[in-house]
C-alpha cells in the first residue's frame, strides 16, 4: 500500500491556519479524491482492526473513546467531499461520485458487521464498569451499542454479507438519483420571449431572470430555472397564466419525464432493496426500522398525529380556494383554480383581505440585512458574537466565513461558512452542513458548519431582495447552525445536531419565530431604497396576517409525509405514479395542491436514507417547536433571558448526551404538547 509521503495529497494533510485549522480549498482537486478516500478507509479499517484485536480488557478509553478518535482523516475528506457534492457537482465529480459512494457505504458495514467489535462493546454495555461511566459515557455507550445491534451486529455471516450487499446499492442508487434530479434541475427552463412574458414580475426578480439567461448563454429575454426559489415566485406574481403552468409542469415533472433522468426505475429499486434490508433485520417493513432508534418509535404515532392536523388543515385549504374561485370569477375568469394559479390568487386573496403585498414586504427584506438581524437575535438570546473573516480559504467566491464567538468573553466558539446563492452544479433548497463537529476528548475542538441556500443574486450593484417564505427558511437553516455551533459536549459522536431525526428539526423550527418579532424587523427589515423600517401598519397587517395560508402549507407538507411513511410501510413494489395517486386519493387531497415532493423527485427520502419515513419529522418537530415557543409567551416575551439560557442549556448546547424526550422535559418541563401547534396554525382544535 502507498504510504501518505507518497501520495503527496493535499486532501490527506492536516487541516491547516487558524481555529484549529480550516479546509485547505485553494489547493483542492476533484481528481485528489479518488486517492485520499482510498487511502483514509483503508486507514480507518487498520484502526479499527486494532481496536477489535486489542487483547487488554475492553474499557472505554481503549474500545469506545479509540473508536470516537479512529477516521479523522477520512472524516475530513468526506466534509470536504460532501461540499463538492451538494455545492460544485460537475461531470468530473460525479465519475468520481459514482465509484466513491459504494465504497464509502462499506465502511460502514465492515465496522458494524465486525464480530469481534461488537464483541467488547456488548461486553462493555454488559459490564459492571458501566456504572462508574459519567453520564455521557453511558450515553455514548448506549449509543453504540444500539447502532451496532440495530445495523446487523448480531445477524450470521451471510446475513451480514447480504446487507453490506444492499447497502452498498443503495448508495450507487442514492448517488445516481441525485445526479439524475439536478441534472433535471440543471438542463431545465423556461424561456421569456417577450417584454409581456415579464407581466406582474417584482422588478428585482425580472432582472434576476435576465441575469440567467445572460448566465446560461440563452439567446431570449429572461429565463426561469427549473428550482423552487425561482420557479415559487413566478408561480406566485407571473400574469401569464399559460407560462405559470409551464412552470409548474417542468417543476412536478423533474424525475418522470420518460428520459434518461427519469428517476422511477431507481427509486423502486431503492424502495425494494430498503424493504428486503428490514426483513433481513427482522422488521416487518423499513419504516419500523427506521423509527426504531427515532422519538416517534411507532409509525401508526406518526400516521395519528398527521391525520389529527391534515382534516383541519384540508377545511383551511377549501375555504382559501373558495375565496380565491370567488377572485377568479369577479374577474371574469372562465376556468377553476389550478396548483398553477394557487399561489397567483393566495396572493390576491392575502392583498384584499390583508391589504398586505408580498412584494411590498420584500423591498423590506434585504438578504445582508437579515443576515445582521439573525447575528443580532443570536447576540441577544445566546450571547453569540460574529466577526467577519477574509483570509480563510472558500470554495466558491460566493462564500463567506464568520468567526462566532462568546461576545462577553471574546472566546471563539466556531465557524460559520455562508454560501447563499443558486448556481449550476448546486443541488437546489436550503441546509446546514457540519463541516467539523464540536468535541473536546483530547482538547478543545470547535465546530465548523456552514448554511447553504439558492437565492437569486440577481444583479451585482443591487441588493439581494427575498420572500418571506425564504426569509423564514433562512432563519430555520441558521436554528441547525447554532445548534451546531453552541455544542458543548466531549465526544464528537454525542455533538450539536447529532439527535434524533424527528427531534433535529426542533431548533431550527424554532428559530423562525424571531423573523417576525418587532424588534427584529424594526432593525433589521429597512427598505432597500430609503433605508426606513417597516411601518407600524405594515408589522401589524404581517401579524395578522401570519397564519394566512397555512392550510396550504400544511396539506403540502403533510402530504408528502404520508406518501413517504406508506411508501415504506409497503413490501410490495410499486408504481410510484400509482402509489401516489392512491395514497393522496385515500386522504382526499385537494385537487388544487401537490405534495411539496412528488415521489420523482422526492430527494429527502431517495438521495440517502436520512428523511427516508422521516418526512413526518418535520411536523413531529413543529409540535415540539410550538410548545417550546408558548415558554417565551408565559415569560417576558421572544427575549426573555431565563427562558434562553434554558433553552441553551437543556437543550442547544448539550447534542445527543441526553434521551431527547427527557432533554425537551428538562426545557419546557412536561411533554410538548400537540395542541400548541394548532393555536400557532389557527386551526381549530378538537375538544
Amino acid at each position: 500500500m502507498k504510504t501518505e509521503s507518497d501520495l503527496d495529497n493535499p486532501l490527506l494533510k492536516d487541516w491547516s491556519g487558524p481555529y484549529g485549522g480550516v479546509p485547505d480549498f485553494n489547493i483542492y482537486k476533484v481528481s485528489d479524491f479518488k486517492p485520499a478516500i482510498e487511502f483514509a478507509i483503508q486507514e480507518k479499517l487498520d484502526e479499527i482492526e486494532a481496536i477489535a484485536n486489542n487483547p487488554e480488557t475492553p474499557t472505554f478509553d481503549n474500545t469506545i473513546k479509540a473508536l470516537e478518535l479512529s477516521g479523522e482523516k477520512l472524516d475530513r475528506i468526506h466534509a470536504v467531499y460532501g461540499i463538492y457534492r451538494s455545492n460544485l457537482s460537475n461531470p468530473e465529480f460525479n465519475v468520481v461520485d459514482v465509484e466513491m459512494s459504494p465504497k464509502l457505504a462499506e465502511i460502514n458495514d465492515k465496522l458494524y458487521q465486525n464480530g469481534k467489535l461488537f464483541s467488547r462493546i456488548e461486553s462493555l454495555y454488559k459490564s459492571d464498569e458501566k456504572k462508574n461511566l459519567t453520564k455521557e459515557q453511558q450515553r455514548l455507550l448506549w449509543l453504540y451499542y444500539t447502532d451496532f445491534v440495530r445495523e446487523g451486529a448480531e445477524l450470521n455471516e451471510q446475513e451480514k454479507d447480504k446487507v453490506a450487499k444492499i447497502n452498498q446499492e443503495l448508495a450507487t442508487l442514492f448517488t445516481s438519483f441525485s445526479q439524475k434530479l439536478l441534472a433535471e434541475e440543471n438542463d431545465q427552463y423556461i424561456e421569456l420571449k417577450t417584454e409581456a412574458d415579464f407581466d406582474g414580475l417584482p422588478e428585482e426578480f425580472k432582472n434576476a431572470a435576465i441575469a440567467e439567461a445572460k448566465e446560461r448563454n440563452i439567446n431570449v429575454l429572461g429565463c426561469i430555472g427549473n428550482t423552487r426559489s425561482s420557479i415559487e415566485p413566478f408561480l406566485t406574481f407571473s400574469n401569464q397564466r399559460d407560462l405559470r403552468e409551464k412552470a409548474f409542469a417542468i417543476f412536478v415533472k423533474r424525475g418522470d419525464n420518460k428520459n434518461e433522468n427519469d428517476t422511477n426505475e431507481t427509486l423502486v429499486s431503492i424502495l425494494k432493496l430498503r424493504a428486503e434490508k428490514a426483513k433481513i433485520l427482522g422488521f416487518d417493513n423499513f419504516a419500523q426500522w427506521s423509527l426504531s432508534n427515532k422519538m416517534a418509535k411507532d409509525p401508526q404515532k406518526t400516521l395519528e398525529l398527521m391525520e389529527s392536523v391534515w382534516k383541519p388543515a384540508v377545511e383551511k385549504v377549501k375555504n382559501d380556494v373558495s375565496a380565491m374561485q370567488e377572485m377568479v370569477d369577479r374577474e371574469g375568469g372562465n376556468f377553476k383554480i389550478q396548483p398553477w394559479d394557487y399561489r397567483f390568487y393566495a396572493e390576491k386573496v392575502r392583498k384584499a383581505q390583508y391589504d398586505l403585498d408580498q412584494n411590498e414586504i420584500k423591498q423590506y427584506l434585504q438578504l445582508e440585512n437579515l443576515r445582521e438581524g439573525m447575528f443580532w437575535t443570536a447576540g441577544e438570546l445566546f450571547d453569540l458574537g460574529f466577526k467577519q473573516l477574509f483570509d480563510v480559504p472558500v470554495y466558491h467566491a460566493d462564500v463567506r466565513v464568520w468567526e462566532v464567538n462568546n461576545r462577553i468573553t471574546g472566546e471563539p466558539i466556531g465557524l460559520w461558512y455562508f454560501d447563499p446563492y443558486a448556481r449550476v452544479g448546486k443541488r437546489s433548497g436550503a441546509w446546514m452542513n457540519s463541516h467539523r463537529d464540536q468535541q473536546k476528548i483530547n482538547g478543545k475542538v470547535l465546530p465548523i458548519v456552514s448554511n447553504n441556500c439558492n437565492f437569486i443574486k440577481g444583479n451585482s450593484n443591487e441588493p439581494v431582495l427575498i420572500s418571506w417564505d425564504d426569509a423564514t427558511t433562512l432563519f430555520h437553516e441558521f436554528g441547525h447552525a447554532l445548534h451546531g455551533l453552541c455544542s458543548n459536549v466531549t465526544y464528537p459522536s454525542l455533538s450539536g445536531t447529532s439527535v434524533a431525526r424527528d427531534y433535529v428539526e426542533f431548533p431550527s423550527q424554532l428559530l423562525e419565530h424571531w423573523l417576525a418579532v418587532p424588534e427584529v424587523l424594526n432593525k433589521f427589515a429597512l427598505h432597500y431604497k430609503t433605508n426606513e423600517p417597516l411601518s407600524q401598519s405594515l408589522v401589524e397587517r404581517i401579524g395578522k396576517a401570519a397564519n394566512f395560508n397555512e392550510g396550504f402549507a400544511t396539506v403540502e407538507t403533510i402530504s408528502s409525509s404520508f406518501v413517504d411513511m406508506k411508501l415504506h410501510l409497503t413490501t410490495e413494489t410499486v408504481d410510484p405514479d400509482a402509489f401516489e395517486k392512491k395514497v393522496l386519493s385515500e386522504i382526499n387531497m385537494p385537487a388544487e395542491i401537490v405534495m411539496r415532493h412528488r415521489i420523482t423527485q422526492f430527494a429527502h427520502i431517495f438521495s440517502s436514507d436520512g428523511y427516508a419515513a422521516g418526512y413526518y419529522s418535520y411536523l413531529w418537530a413543529d409540535v415540539i417547536n410550538a410548545d417550546a415557543y408558548e415558554a417565551f409567551l408565559e415569560g417576558n416575551g421572544p427575549f426573555d433571558k431565563k427562558v434562553s439560557e434554558r433553552l441553551y442549556k437543556t437543550v442547544l448546547s448539550v447534542g445527543n448526551t441526553i434521551d431527547n424526550e427527557e432533554m425537551y422535559e428538562n426545557f419546557r418541563g412536561h411533554a410538548p404538547k400537540s395542541d400548541a401547534l394548532m393555536r400557532a396554525r389557527n386551526l381549530p382544535v378538537e375538544s
